[in-house]
């Protein structure tokens, strides 16, 4: 352990230089700030490192994942923040281990549920912020793991069997920053004990990468410093080119996220505002919670309508969703959480066919009235809203030759050189996304 520090603090005292901070807007969290760092990362940092476009294709074809923040802040049920916004002391915050033994724990449970919502990955804390892992780690920094606390338990290891079980994908999320350790906040004054918690990380990144079979989707969070700046400003602490190529030999197929300063195969977006705007170039990633918190925090839940519509905004911009539920301190999830995911999925079982495997177009996006995705010789019209009886869409090259709604309604269609007209009986449309399939004489894509 002695030889590990001072090799780290040497690697933390030749990359004191910090990148630039990236421009955002004023009134913004760091959190926030951390998250468009993606969209303006000129992916300078190992290119090389980039899964190929027939690697991402199998997480650009899923579309909807379910994510799942649980750790010992669900005992205290104010949210996974509670440690810091809370200002709980290390000492006092570590008690709560002994009192983490969820009665109800069912990863299976929780995978069925998650397939049963139309997910086809799943994305679970390994380790949040407060520094306790939910898996079985040595290299954890004085045990602060599951299997040392009062359930004895990895979950990690029941979790990933249960998605497997499900036929999902398995993504692990996981944070490098640690609130125990007061290098985190003054990295450069208290570089010795930094350089323990950067060990810690890529220890236990080593660990969940290595003892868990092959996993999907490695989800990074928390790479800024001290609470401020960008995962990218933290890139000389982390060098996150270093921990992903040690990934990408452990597992060499895993899709990245860019939270950990390094670009990413994709890019994310957090937060349940609305999504706006024209089709994304890079394929990207839209997390929100339907909780009243990512971690449990007694209070409703996002009702079905909105979740349904953040979902096919991100589809048609070439975005999948990420989807996050909240288990309370005995592992249930509340009900009005299952509710909504049920519905979410009663909803993709007859919509589905124009969300999974397909891709953004040929129409732009018009904010708030409809998106379009195709797959083959179809194209799947999502109308949000209808400004009058009848919607019209921009000219296609090719021939339309049937149309008709996803939930069997007829449609009817013009078609001419200046566009495209549809319209659907008012009592067969959809309160959220009205889903029409306009079948082709030849491959919309080939023809623009």
């Amino acid at each position: 352990m002695k030889n590990i520090l001072l090799a780290a603090a040497c690697l933390l005292s030749l990359h004191c230089a910090q990148s630039s901070a990236q421009q955002a807007p004023a009134d913004i969290t760091d959190e926030q700030r951390s998250a468009l760092k993606s969209k303006s990362d000129a992916g300078n940092l190992a290119p090389e490192l980039l899964l190929s476009a027939e690697d991402m294709r199998w997480w650009r074809d899923a579309k909807l994942g379910i994510f799942i923040h649980w750790g010992l802040y669900a005992i205290p049920a104010k949210g996974e923040w509670h440690m810091s916004n809370d200002k709980v002391d290390p000492g006092e915050y570590a008690k709560l281990a002994a009192r983490f033994k969820p009665r109800h724990f069912d990863a299976n449970s929780w995978a069925t549920l998650a397939k049963d919502a139309g997910a086809r990955y799943m994305v679970m804390t390994a380790r949040h912020h407060d520094g306790f892992a939910m898996f079985d780690s040595k290299s954890s920094y004085r045990n602060f793991d599951s299997v040392h606390s009062a359930a004895h338990k990895d979950f990690i290891a029941d979790y990933v069997a249960a998605v497997r079980r499900q036929g999902m994908r398995v993504g692990i999320y996981y944070s490098p920053m640690d609130w125990r350790f007061p290098g985190y906040f003054d990295p450069k004054g208290l570089p010795e004990n930094a350089a323990l918690m950067k060990a810690q990380g890529y220890g236990q990144v080593r660990e969940l990468m290595s003892n868990y079979g092959k996993i999907d989707i490695l989800w990074y969070d928390g790479g800024w410093l001290a609470h401020r700046g960008t995962d990218a400003d933290a890139a000389w602490f982390w060098r996150p080119e270093i921990l992903n190529a040690e990934v990408r030999k452990l597992q060499p197929k895993v899709a990245i996220n860019p939270r950990s300063g390094w670009q990413g195969d994709f890019a994310t977006e957090e937060g349940d505002q609305p999504i706006a705007g024209p089709i994304r170039q890079k394929p990207w990633e839209k997390t929100f919670s339907i909780g009243a918190g990512w971690g449990y925090v007694p209070g409703d839940a996002m009702k079905p309508e909105k979740v349904i519509r953040l979902v096919v905004d991100a589809v048609v911009r070439n975005g999948n969703a990420l989807v996050n539920m909240s288990p309370d301190a005995d592992g249930d999830i509340p009900q009005t959480q299952v509710q909504t995911l049920q519905a979410v999925g009663a909803w993709m079982r007859v919509n589905g066919e124009g969300i999974y495997a397909t891709r953004p177009g040929p129409f732009q996006p018009v904010d708030g009235v409809y998106g379009a995705t195709t797959r083959g010789k179809n194209i799947y019209v999502h109308v949000l809203s209808w400004p009058a009886d009848s919607l019209k869409l921009p000219a296609l090259p090719g021939k339309i030759v049937s149309a008709r709604t996803l939930a069997g309604a007829p449609v009817r269609f013009s078609q001419s050189g200046d566009g495209i007209v549809v319209s659907v009986d008012a009592a067969a449309r959809d309160p959220v996304d009205t889903v029409i399939k306009l079948e082709t004489a030849s491959d919309p894509a080939a023809a623009l």
